[in-house]
């Protein structure tokens, strides 16, 4: 986690190929920088695909499934 001077925090990271659930406390925007992904939003059965310079929004207290089928590097902005 970063903690910016603003008050703001973001996670950046990377996941190698898998299928994982991440819930959520508050809303997130991750921003993908390389690597490509598809997720699904909770309470959705459609699977919309990512790659790098795309962003995807997720509600606070929710979840999403995301799957990457090559490395994939992201930076996740809360709030």
């Amino acid at each position: 986690s970063v903690l910016l001077a603003d008050g703001s925090r973001k996670t950046v990271g990377v996941i190698f190929p898998s299928c994982l659930t991440f819930n959520t406390g508050e809303p997130e925007r991750v921003e993908i920088n390389a690597g490509q992904c598809r997720i699904r939003l909770a309470g959705s059965d459609v699977w919309r695909s990512y790659g790098a310079g795309e962003s995807f929004n997720v509600p606070g207290a929710s979840s999403f499934e995301i799957e990457t089928l090559e490395t994939l590097d992201y930076v996740c902005h809360f709030g």
